[in-house]
């Protein structure tokens, strides 16, 4: 089959996760980059990797690189690329771009020169010069960096946090991809207990169950490359009925989560059902300051109220303060949390084990890691044998 230059998109500051799941996903063959990973694989790649993929934004086609200081050496470059190949006569091929360091500063201009290649490129294949744009889509970015254009071919659609669970969101919502993100970061796995005292729209709860029960984020939804013909329904068909066969929801987990806010509990309660964990995972109203966490070894993540009007700050002081109450009785637990708070750490009590530089959105925020001790090995684990 066809071997493509692929690309995962990263948020900045999560290459290295991203790169992570690649590789256990079966992917060696990597490039990482600012914003993103490149490597290797084939139309069916492109479905598994949409499909699996959960903290990456979305999967391209790496189409070409090349030198571009003038539009006229964009038009050529982007001429010679093969769009034959991918984009059908009814194609619809909207091109989107940026710029950055670049003498083709203008990216209104740069598109129009990008759609105009490609319309030449498809006229010599198609005989015709009229394009109807009325089939499948195929997003086209132009990205100019330090007078070099990437063009790309985005096989996602809509971002893949967008997973299909999440109907309604509360006011600050995480992304479904930095939700999951944190989770891998913590190291947490399904024989620990999970909570989240500020669960919001239960993302980070969602998520964790998932990740525990081995579901597919994308099997909830459609991407853009399911319509086009040079990949075809099969194999779309082929990659989904493989990631139902990996589902194990026969694995118990302990995934809890609250928040003083009843709106928030009732947000999070239709995202637990949408994605069918209604039945496992609980939820309560309740504030910080009365959350009792059980078990041993269990690990805490949530995503706690900035205060970005000062009226709000002494109550994000109380709030982590409680949190590290909490945390101080709980010997064995791992507590991780997002915030853009600078004083974060002292209204804690101390400096966190681990900090990681992220964004929340936009937001500049620091990922807070303090680290309890791992669980014991289980005594009955062997390697597997053949």
């Amino acid at each position: 089959m066809t071997q493509l230059q692929l690309i995962a998109t990263a948020p900045m500051g999560l290459e290295a996760v991203v790169a992570r799941e690649l590789r256990e996903l079966g992917y060696e063959d990597l490039t990482v980059e600012n914003g993103r990973v490149v490597f290797t694989g084939d139309y069916m790649d492109i479905c598994r990797c949409n499909l699996w993929l959960r903290t990456s934004d979305r999967v391209l086609i790496k189409m070409g690189e090349f030198a571009a200081t003038t539009f006229d050496e964009l038009f050529e470059g982007t001429k010679a690329l093969p769009w034959q190949d991918w984009i059908p006569v009814d194609g619809e091929f909207p091109v989107e771009g940026r710029s950055h360091k670049s003498q083709l500063s203008s990216v209104p201009a740069s598109q129009g020169i990008v759609k105009k290649a490609i319309v030449e490129k498809l006229k010599e294949t198609y005989h015709t010069d009229w394009f109807a744009e009325d089939g499948p889509r195929y997003v086209i970015e132009v990205i100019l960096l330090n007078d070099r254009a990437l063009l790309t071919l985005d096989t996602t659609g809509p971002g893949l946090h967008k997973r299909g669970y999440r109907k309604l969101v509360t006011e600050a919502p995480l992304k479904e991809t930095m939700a999951s993100a944190l989770i891998q970061l913590s190291r947490w796995s399904p024989d620990r207990p999970f909570y989240d005292p500020c669960c919001g729209s239960g993302t980070l709860l969602v998520e964790a169950a998932m990740q525990a029960w081995n579901i597919a984020p994308g099997l909830r939804r459609t991407f853009n490359s399911e319509d086009w013909p040079v990949i075809g329904r099969e194999l779309w068909d082929q990659a989904r009925d493989e990631a139902m066969d990996l589902t194990r929801d026969d694995i118990p987990f302990e995934i809890a989560g609250s928040d003083i806010d009843p709106n928030a509990i009732q947000v999070a309660e239709a995202a637990v059902k949408a994605a069918g964990f209604a039945k496992d995972i609980s939820l309560k109203v309740m504030p910080v300051t009365k959350v009792r966490l059980e078990g041993q070894y269990g690990v805490m993540i949530t995503n706690p109220p900035y205060g970005e009007r000062l009226s709000e700050q002494s109550e994000v002081e109380k709030l982590i303060r409680s949190l590290a109450r909490t945390a101080a009785e709980m010997k064995t637990w791992s507590f991780f949390a997002i915030s853009s708070t600078k004083q974060f750490e002292h209204y804690w009590g101390r400096k966190a084990d681990k900090r990681r530089k992220l964004f929340n959105g936009r937001i500049e925020c620091q990922y807070y890691q303090y680290l309890g001790p791992l669980p014991p090995r289980r005594k009955d684990t062997s390697p597997l044998q053949s």
